[in-house]
Formats: C-alpha cells, sequence, structure tokens
C-alpha cells in the first residue's frame, strides 16, 4: 500500500500525470477524503474506493458507504440526480481504467531488490544484469540473458540463451525454456511453460513420427501470461506474442500462431498451431481455435465458441447452444439428428406448392 494512502486529489493527478493527460476527473465532493485501498460497493468503508462501470449496479452504489466512488458522467447524472452523494464523486470518462490505476497507486506491486541466492544454478555464461534478482533454486542455464530489474522467482527455469527482459517478473515455477525470450515489463505466473515442443508428428504406416520443434517463442514487452499456460515453440520458424498481450490461466497455444497485439485471452482458450489472431481482439474463456485460420483485429469471441474458420472482418462472434434444461435440451438433440431429413421435406413442399402456383 502506499504509505498510508492517498487523498482523492492526490490520486487524480497521480494518475493524469501517469497518463500523460489522457485520463482526466472531476472530483465532486471532498478532494482531501482519505483513501487506503479499493474494495466492492456493497463492502466498502469511508477509507476504500468503490467503482460503478455497469447500471445494474447503480443501487449499490446509492447505498455504499464507500468514501469515493469513480464512475462516468451518465452514471453520476441517474445515479445521484441531486448531485448530492455522501461518498465522494470522482467522474471521469474511464472508470475501469481509472480504478485499476488508482489501485496500482495504492497497492504498488514490490520493489525488486537485487541479489542471487545461493540456493540457485546460474551458467558461468549467463547475463544477469547487476540490478536483477534471482531466488532460491531457480536455474538460469549457457547463454541466458536476464535484464536489469528482472526478477526470478522461486524453482524458476530460464533455458539457454533464452532472454528475460528489463522489469519483467517470472513467478516461482515458471519455465522460459531454450531459445526463447520475453520482453520488457512482462509478468509469467507460476506453473507457466514457455517453449514446450510443438504437437508436430507426420503418420506412417500407423504409426507417428515426432517432428523436431526447432523454433522459438518470441513474447513483446508488457505481456502477462496466466499460471499453467502453455505456448508451445515453433516447429520451424517462432510462436510470436506481440506488445501487450494478457493472457488468463490455463491456455494452450499452438506451435506458429501469432497473437496481435493488446490482445486479451480468458482462461483455457485453446489455440491450435499456426493460427493467427489480430490485433486488440477479446477471446472469452473455454474458447476453441482451430489451426491454420486467421482472426481479424479487433474481433470479440464469446466464451466458449468453437471458431472452425477464418474470421475475415471485426465483429462479435458466438457458436454455442443457450443453457437450458436437460428434458428440453434431448427434446431439441432428437430434432436435430433428423435436421437433414427435414430439410429435404420442406424442399419437397416447396417445389410441390411452386408447381400448384405455375399451374
Amino acid at each position: 500500500m502506499a504509505a498510508d494512502g492517498l487523498t482523492v486529489a492526490q490520486l487524480a493527478a497521480a494518475i493524469e500525470q501517469s497518463t500523460a493527460g489522457r485520463l482526466v476527473a472531476a472530483v465532486r465532493g471532498d478532494p482531501g477524503r482519505h483513501i487506503v485501498s479499493v474494495a466492492p460497493l456493497e463492502t466498502a468503508v469511508a477509507t476504500q474506493l468503490g467503482f460503478l462501470a455497469n447500471p445494474r449496479y447503480r443501487a449499490a452504489a446509492q447505498a455504499s458507504r464507500a468514501g469515493a466512488i469513480v464512475l462516468d458522467g451518465a452514471s453520476a447524472a441517474s445515479t445521484f440526480p441531486t448531485g448530492r452523494s455522501e461518498a465522494t464523486l470522482i467522474v471521469c470518462d474511464a472508470p475501469y481504467a481509472w480504478f485499476a490505476l488508482a489501485a496500482q497507486q495504492l497497492a504498488p506491486a514490490p520493489q525488486v531488490e537485487p541479489g542471487r541466492s545461493e540456493a540457485a544454478r546460474i551458467a558461468e555464461s549467463a547475463t544477469v544484469d547487476a540490478t536483477a534478482r534471482i531466488d532460491d533454486f531457480a536455474i538460469v542455464e549457457a547463454g541466458a540473458r536476464i535484464g536489469a530489474r528482472a526478477w526470478i522467482g522461486a524453482g524458476c527455469y530460464v533455458g539457454a540463451d533464452a532472454q528475460v527482459g528489463a522489469a519483467t517478473r517470472l513467478y516461482p515455477g515458471a519455465r522460459l525454456l531454450a531459445g526463447c525470450t520475453i520482453g520488457a515489463r512482462g509478468i509469467v505466473h507460476s506453473g507457466a511453460v514457455i517453449g514446450a515442443d510443438g504437437f508436430g508428428f507426420a503418420p506412417l504406416d500407423g504409426r507417428w513420427i515426432k517432428i523436431p520443434q526447432t523454433g522459438r517463442v518470441v513474447i513483446g514487452d508488457d505481456v502477462e501470461i496466466g499460471a499453467n499456460t502453455t505456448i508451445d515453440r515453433g516447429t520451424m520458424g517462432d510462436t510470436i506474442i506481440e506488445d501487450g498481450v494478457k493472457m488468463d490461466n490455463q491456455i494452450q497455444v499452438g506451435h506458429n500462431c501469432r497473437i496481435g497485439a493488446h490482445t486479451v485471452i480468458a482462461g483455457c482458450v485453446g489455440i491450435a498451431g499456426s493460427a493467427t489472431i489480430g490485433r486488440g481482439c477479446q477471446i472469452g474463456g473455454a474458447a476453441m481455435i482451430l489451426g491454420h485460420l486467421a482472426i481479424a483485429d479487433g474481433t470479440i469471441i464469446s466464451a466458449g465458441t468453437l471458431v472452425s474458420r477464418t474470421i475475415g472482418s471485426a465483429g462479435f462472434y458466438t457458436g454455442f447452444f443457450p443453457l437450458m434444461t436437460n428434458r428440453d435440451w434431448e427434446r431439441n438433440a432428437a430434432v436435430l439428428r433428423h435436421l437433414d431429413e427435414l430439410r429435404e421435406r420442406i424442399r419437397r413442399l416447396e417445389a410441390r406448392l411452386q408447381r400448384n402456383d405455375d399451374a
């Protein structure tokens, strides 16, 4: 937490400065209100900050005991029509982003304390910046390079000739395998494996012949990779994750995929090999993306959707059957099994009606 907290005015000034003036808030109420942490509207108290980004929670905002609430202008007008509120109101165009930046100010990430644990194993030919930190039982192999202020957590593995960029943190147990690279200010959570072999096998007489996976994984700056996510190395070329990508837990990225800058991917998504996902996409949890296809920049894909063909134009795509009772599902499934037969019957009826009209 930032010392003993910050006033609303201090938070607003810090966020305006950190965004170079792109995110400016108007304060309605007491700018000296002291805030020490963030909390949900329902449980927040006078020293905590809440936010309202969805009109469904308007009643919760009205009843909240939060010391300050961040919201947009329309929500402020509809939620507090008299302009009066027990909480200090922080009005801006992007309340969720303002709230996130305020949370960072109130609970900053721990600073890296440089050092090398005696229990770590660091190859002589590895290059470790003097400001980096290597924790207990981490392994840094020959030719690896660890950048300034990087933090390699306990039990991590950095393979031969791998590279970790400045201010990037590998949480305990993360794996960055041989030759793979990650840029600056990245976060790799525990259990993630970057650079395992891609799933490449050639059939021969009922058996499968392994294809050597000789490419790398190349990850840009400001990328976050969730716990137990796996990103396979390329078969020959590289698997590429561009700048600013955010990946949740337990995602599988196949070999030779390319994920465009600032795309966000929720948990349990599976992406087969050689798929290309554009910039600024949003992919919901448990979506499945087949290999050798492309998804246009700015595409949104709903949770649980199967993407089986290229998406050439940005849009909001959904491909699942809505929830229903099991009894209704069984009835509908029975109809679907006979869909081809029903289609043929309709075609015959249409042809008969057409003949009658012609007569």
